[in-house]
């Protein structure tokens, strides 16, 4: 094997699935385990891999992806959590989380919080976004978001007052308009090279490059 690829057939299951996609932890011959998920098609897992690299670009935490042999695949290296819910996190981790709610809403990420609050955990004491599954075009569980996911950043409010998004309510809803504005700030700060670039590196559309940039546009109307 490809140190550098993931290949669940010659890797030994060790831990279950954690999410709403079939998936597992897997074990290589060095001992080294790797949480991987199994998506409707390489189209879903294209669509994860440029959000974790958007969240990248905008120094948003993550977790570590790697490559995968099925092109179906996402692959994350597996790690210890310190904590794992919203209602968890103290105030200082909150602090932490809600700097990336500009990142959330201009990457659509529906799921920022998790249906259960389990999006949001802890690594070595870094608030990171556990899955990016639900950003961009498709929805956590696969379905495509269509005219849902357009050039207006709607998620900017409905993340922060959306009831039936209850988890991210109660992280973002009652943020400070100096929070509001920083959380912005680091979306529109990003250069539009920058987007075009991490977008066709991993195999995006000069569509979706153009949607993003049109969405950090739209992002500045929210700054108060």
């Amino acid at each position: 094997m490809n140190d550098d690829v993931i290949d669940t057939a010659i890797m030994q299951k060790v831990g279950r699935q954690m999410g709403s996609n079939p998936a597992g932890v897997y074990q290589d011959k060095n001992g080294r385990r790797f949480y991987v998920k199994s998506l409707e098609s390489p189209a879903h897992a294209r669509n994860e891999i440029i959000a974790a690299k958007l969240y990248q670009l905008a120094g948003a935490p993550t977790l570590t992806y790697v490559s995968a042999k099925g092109l179906n695949q996402i692959a994350t290296e597996f790690v210890e959590l310190d904590k794992k819910h919203v209602s968890h996190l103290s105030d200082s981790e909150r602090r932490q989380a809600r700097r990336w709610l500009g990142v959330h809403a201009w990457t659509a990420n529906w799921d920022a919080a998790g249906f259960d609050g389990d999006n949001q955990g802890v690594v070595d004491g870094v608030v990171t976004t556990l899955d990016v599954g639900g950003a961009l075009e498709f929805r956590a569980q696969g379905d495509p978001k269509g005219k849902a996911f357009g050039a207006c950043v709607r998620e900017f409010d409905t993340l922060r007052k959306n009831a039936d998004n209850p988890h991210a309510v109660r992280l973002f809803g009652d943020m400070s308009p100096v929070e509001i504005n920083e959380a912005i700030a680091v979306v529109i700060r990003i250069p539009d090279a920058s987007i075009r670039r991490v977008v066709a590196e991993n195999g995006g559309s000069i569509a979706l490059a153009e949607k993003m940039i049109a969405r950090k546009a739209d992002m500045a109307k929210h700054m108060t």
